[in-house]
């Protein structure tokens, strides 16, 4: 009885202790499998390293901890031509899930060819996968995905801003590309959403503060990066994203639902330039007959009624569109892709209820990247993967990443921009992307050097199949552009 009672004691006294123990992420560590995928046909070999590396203060003290992925091909002779591409989600605060296993990586989340969930949950390999023609790395920013603060002592303001993001991950990527010895293979940044802030702001700290140049920068669904569009400016450059989604959603006259998107679209990007963005520079003092004259223009290209339009003295925010478009057929848009649909407890109000899209993408993502990780590749722990992970307060203030590109591009010959826009993007929207193409060199001097690019679809084009393939197409043929031949030397 006693050894039973004494048995029972050190069992509880066991459990005790485990369950004192912190549920902590490794530091520096890394995991290495070996896979192989068919990317266009042909059989790719590649190594997923998987793992943590510090983030170090200026003492060499490990203040934070960086989950990253890192795919390389194993059959290439020549290391040192071979392109490494950094990616970077936004947020700020998410984790680098989402281009990792829907757009660029080897492998892929299970989604129909639009982009919906469907069970069961899974992993396939993605044959558009552009490890075939470069090597990548997928970063996670501090508290997202698996990384975390280490130093509970260190200020938040130390990482979550957007020049103290820009400052520890250029830091960070020195020693990655050191420990990695990709100093010589030729450097491109990828980022999606606030992720562009991201890599237009490191694309002068690099080259400034680490001495690292690029070849290019990839804009995914850009973000104002410090572009100044306030006012009318800002309120107009909605029309052609309202024409695309309505257009989307057979919402327009039929002449212009006959017309093919890309064929309908200039003349509103012609009528927001040219008759919009005038008359709401004149505000209140807008004479009556050109204010209603405007408003039935708007009302053909946005599906919205007249009435509604001068409601809103014209300046329709992106919320009452969401509301309002479909709002007799009982139903709302979703605000990063406009193609979802959501449904409210409440025809009536001023903005959708949730976020259609984004409860959709959430609902295949989070089970394929817990799943991926831990069975594929090896990458075992319980420290919770945050799809979103806390992050604010986020220091917006000054801002210059765009003119911070405009900058390196200026510094560097070599270095190309180019970005990637889904029509029916209502958060980033794709006119938006073009207004910051035209305003970050105000010169003109560098304009051959930008391209831009539109697809069917929204925020994340390529969860879309047919754009998944032409987004990476896209990719390939930005770097066989931007690779010099050999000898060409960086000099205007």
């Amino acid at each position: 009885m006693m050894r039973k009672q004494l048995l029972i004691f050190a069992l509880f006294i066991t459990a005790c202790l485990q369950a004192q123990e912190e549920r902590s992420i490794p530091i520096d560590t890394m995991v290495k499998t070996m896979h192989e995928v068919t990317i266009r046909g042909a059989r790719v070999p590649y190594t997923a390293t998987t793992g943590t590396q510090p983030v170090w203060d200026e003492a060499g003290k490990p203040i934070a901890t960086l989950y990253y992925t890192y795919y390389q091909r194993t059959d290439v002779k020549d290391q040192v031509s071979r392109p490494l591409f950094i990616s970077f989600n936004g947020g700020p605060g998410s984790a680098s899930v989402w281009m990792h296993i829907a757009y660029t990586g080897p492998r892929m989340l299970i989604i129909d060819d639009e982009g919906y969930p469907v069970q069961p949950y899974g992993i396939r390999d993605n044959p558009n996968s552009i490890l075939d023609v470069a090597d990548i790395v997928y970063v996670n920013p501090v508290n997202t995905g698996y990384s975390r603060i280490l130093d509970k002592d260190v200020k938040k303001e130390t990482f979550f801003g957007v020049n103290a993001d820009i400052k520890y991950l250029a830091e960070w990527l020195n020693t990655f590309v050191t420990r990695n010895n990709r100093w010589r293979s030729p450097k491109y940044l990828i980022g999606e959403s606030y992720g562009t802030t991201r890599v237009s702001g490191l694309s002068l700290e690099l080259q400034n503060a680490q001495w690292m140049y690029l070849n290019g920068v990839i804009l995914v669904s850009p973000t104002e990066l410090g572009i100044d569009r306030d006012g009318p400016v800002v309120a107009a450059n909605r029309l052609p994203y309202f024409a695309a989604a309505a257009w989307y959603h057979k919402a327009l006259p039929a002449d212009l639902q006959a017309l093919d998107l890309t064929d309908m679209l200039p003349q509103v990007e012609d009528f927001t330039i040219k008759e919009l963005l005038p008359a709401m520079m004149m505000g209140g003092f807008l004479d009556a007959d050109r204010k209603a004259g405007i408003a039935q223009k708007m009302s053909r290209y946005s599906g919205l009624s007249e009435q509604f339009i001068l409601q809103n003295n014209l300046d329709v925010s992106m919320s009452a569109f969401w509301k309002e478009l479909l709002r007799d057929r009982g139903e709302t848009i979703g605000r990063l892709d406009s193609r979802y649909l959501g449904i409210d407890a409440s025809d009536a109000g001023e903005g959708p209820d949730y976020n259609a899209e984004i409860t959709s993408w959430l609902h295949s993502f989070t089970p394929a990247i817990n799943y991926y990780l831990r069975e594929e590749l090896g990458f075992k722990t319980d420290t919770k993967y945050n799809m979103f992970g806390p992050v604010r307060p986020w220091d917006r203030g000054n801002d210059h990443t765009g003119d911070n590109l405009r900058q390196a591009m200026a510094q560097n010959p070599y270095l190309n921009v180019m970005i990637q826009s889904g029509y029916y993007d209502g958060a980033c929207t794709y006119f938006n992307a073009k207004y910051s193409m035209w305003h970050m060199d105000p010169s003109g001097k560098m304009k051959d050097r930008f391209v831009w690019k539109g697809y069917r679809s929204g925020h994340m084009m390529y969860l879309r199949a047919e754009d998944l393939k032409q987004a990476n197409d896209d990719i390939r043929a930005f770097i066989e552009k931007t690779l010099p031949g050999k000898g060409v030397p960086a000099k205007y």
